[in-house]
């Protein structure tokens, strides 16, 4: 292939085709994540107009499923949808953690914790893959709030990366081998992520064997020779006859080694080779099928928040209802941006409710006329109030957590006019519920639910699915409370991840402070009870097993959750951290034998000294739940954990010295050798307590500086020597 020829390969054609040379054509990808955005082109048709597809629920109520069977499912549904309309890759899933509550693609993301995220995402990309259509990992890495997204420098120490913004994307590329991961547009500590050297090539191929193609975010590439030298092999879009130029001319002169750009090709002919296999011309799919997969993944997603004297669920036959909310007729079920998808059909909860109710039931839109709602309310037996949030967008960050004035009037009015009053909200990111909710007994966190959400929410009203969804971000008292709240979104080109690895609940966690709903929360219309954990290490990792019994009247699904802490450590730690979790239907009355594995590396910290991963050596405590805050069971076990052994250097502190048995024989000998010969009157002060207080932080070098030329060049050679 000519050197002109690849470089043309590694760009795009236009919006959506990567570019065809000869004996290589091109091939089609598409917006996702819940759905394939397949534009449509033409006069009449605006920017984000797209062929009629099935609107899955956002990452956010998938998410919230913490069902990672579901979200395989999901991956396979959306492959079929793609085979059938060419399309190749689909851009998705996105993984990037909810750092913050305000960041505007919150609904696009999974979670604030990267083991669940990491494992639901996997499993999407296999479900994905297995038929024949590949994912595209975005947004790699740390793009976690949408101001100043372009431009803006994630400063961030390398064990929260490593820890936090890295591992759930490390997950996937091991575990699913996307075909493509995709660079997010933001810098990282000053360098744009598309021309990122360490993160795309170092740490990406080389620490986790990444062999499929790096493609850009749209947009995100500022100078195509530097994004190829650091490992970016697909430019988009396209076409960007400039670049090309730019390419072919560096490999000419020399500027760019030839290998970078033939490499880069050759990954993007792969990739196309490996979607031609694959494709199915005249491919077909079920869209009522693919409908009631929307409803069942909404329905699991559903959050039951609060039920105060079991108003819920629903009887059908009460008297009468008031639906209140244009929500409840007009439903939001997506945000804004390059996800939106156009659906194959829409539910509304108002049509669902009414089907039923077996009673009559009156709506109002009710902000605009709350007056008329709260008459409604006042006549009703229960009143059902739609109220949720309408600024998710690609593009922009929330303003504030606080539910729009017009429809905290509608709810805190409703409420005082009706004792059975039941809010359901629609938003696609965690709102302010305190104080409002005190006065509500019922509350249903609704998310944005995707085209079936309608059906969906009536179901579990009504009881035809008992609500097993599970809070996957922590909702804080208020916005003032949350980890990230000083630092977000930044300021002058700069965002500073000041909370360091506590994100989310690991940070409320660290300062015991009260949480209005926490992390891995959500009711059921059952109850289950915990009994009978034992942890042992079998293969390599600790396998957890509990019962869980269903200890009421109806059939349930129970979440459980384990975490673990380990109490003395010799870095910072969160109190306790998710490390494995499972979905669990369980009959009225009966129990079922839960088994979980966690893996040992997913006990590791990123060890910033030695600049590897690290299993600590101690008891860790393995607790098992219904939330992050409402553990039933705890056990010990100890673990060996890694050689944790530092080389010791010059540098090292004279504590750190003495903390190593081999270190502390070898420095010991020479202080005693030195206080012997009575020349050195500070190798005879370590004797003394105090002395050894003051000097402890001291690195070596400092001290030996003091003594002169009873400590020199050799005296340390040969410490160094014997030390390691």
């Amino acid at each position: 292939m000519e050197i002109e020829e690849q470089a043309a390969l590694t760009s795009g054609a236009d919006f959506w085709h990567t570019t065809a040379v000869p004996g290589v054509p091109a091939i089609m990808v598409s917006d996702g994540p819940h759905g394939v955005r397949k534009q449509v082109f033409g006069e009449g048709h605006g920017l984000l107009d797209s062929e009629p597809s099935t609107c899955f629920p956002p990452a956010v109520a998938l998410g919230s499923t913490w069902d990672a069977d579901l979200a395989r499912r999901v991956g396979e549904a959306l492959a079929a949808e793609c085979l059938a309309k060419d399309v190749a890759v689909l851009l998705g899933p996105g993984i990037n953690l909810k750092r913050a509550p305000l960041g505007g693609r919150n609904f696009e993301y999974f979670s604030e914790d990267p083991i669940l995220t990491g494992v639901l995402a996997t499993e999407w990309v296999a479900g994905l893959q297995s038929r024949g259509v590949g994912a595209s990992l975005k947004h790699f890495a740390i793009n976690s709030q949408e101001t100043d997204r372009m431009r803006v420098s994630a400063d961030v120490d390398e064990r929260t990366l490593r820890e936090m913004y890295l591992r759930a994307f490390q997950r996937v590329v091991e575990r699913a081998r996307p075909w493509t991961v995709m660079c997010s547009y933001n810098r990282i500590n000053g360098v744009y992520a598309s021309q990122h050297q360490w993160l795309l090539t170092e740490v990406l191929r080389g620490e986790w064997g990444y062999e499929g193609v790096l493609v850009s975010d749209w947009g995100a590439v500022v100078d195509r020779v530097e994004a190829v030298r650091a490992g970016l092999d697909l430019t988009m879009p396209g076409p960007d006859d400039a670049g090309d130029r730019a390419l072919a001319a560096a490999v000419h002169d020399g500027t760019l080694p030839a290998p970078a750009l033939s490499t880069a090709a050759g990954r993007v002919e792969a990739l196309v080779r490996k979607a031609l296999a694959a494709a199915r011309p005249g491919a077909t799919f079920d869209a009522a099928e693919h409908h009631a997969l929307a409803r069942e993944v909404a329905s699991r997603g559903i959050v039951l928040l609060r039920n105060e004297g079991g108003l819920l669920p629903l009887a059908p036959g009460e008297a009468a209802i008031a639906v209140l909310g244009e929500p409840a007729r007009s439903p939001r079920y997506q945000g804004g941006g390059s996800s939106l998808i156009n659906p194959t059909r829409l539910d509304n909860a108002l049509d669902a409710i009414t089907a039923l109710a077996g009673a009559p039931v009156h709506f109002a839109p009710g902000y605009d006329d709350v007056d008329a709602a709260v008459a409604l309310a006042r006549a009703a037996s229960v009143a059902i109030v739609f109220a949720g949030t309408e600024e998710e967008t690609e593009g922009s960050d929330r303003t504030g957590l606080e539910l729009p004035a017009r429809h905290l009037e509608l709810i805190e009015r409703v409420a005082a006019a009706n004792p059975r009053t039941v809010v359901v909200l629609s938003n696609g990111a965690v709102v302010r519920t305190a104080p409002w909710d005190a006065a509500v007994p019922a509350l249903v966190e609704g998310w944005l639910l995707g085209q079936a959400g309608g059906a969906a929410l009536a179901d579990v009203l009504f009881g035809v699915v008992n609500p097993s969804g599970r809070l996957t971000e922590t909702i804080p008292q208020r916005l003032e409370d949350h980890p990230a709240y000083l630092d977000f979104p930044g300021e002058q080109g700069h965002v500073r991840y000041g909370e360091g690895v506590h994100v989310g609940y690991r940070g409320f966690d660290a300062r015991d402070q009260d949480v209005a709903y926490p992390f891995g929360f959500g009711l059921s219309y059952t109850t289950f009870a915990y009994s009978g954990l034992a942890v042992s290490t079998v293969d390599g990792a600790l396998e957890v097993r509990l019962t869980v019994a269903n200890t009421g009247d109806r059939d349930g699904r129970e979440v459980v959750q384990v975490y673990t802490s380990l109490g003395a450590s010799r870095v910072r730690r969160a109190a306790r951290e998710l490390k494995a979790f499972a979905s669990v239907p369980v009959a009225a009355g009966a129990a079922a034998e839960v088994v979980l594995r966690v893996e040992l590396a997913d006990l590791a910290y990123w060890d910033v000294e030695v600049g590897r991963w690290v299993v600590e050596a101690g008891e860790y405590t393995i607790a098992a739940g219904s939330s992050s805050r409402d553990l039933r069971l705890s056990a010990t076990v100890a673990v060996d954990g890694d050689d944790e052994r530092r080389v010791l250097t010059a540098e090292s502190t004279i504590a750190e010295w003495f903390a190593d048995p081999r270190g502390a024989a070898a420095l010991g000998e020479a202080f005693a050798a030195m206080a012997a010969g009575g020349g050195d009157t500070m190798a005879q002060g370590m004797a003394d307590p105090a002395m050894f207080t003051l000097m402890a932080s001291m690195p070596l070098a400092r001290v030996a500086a003091f003594a002169g030329d009873a400590f020199g060049p050799d005296t340390m050679a040969a410490l160094l020597k014997a030390a390691n």
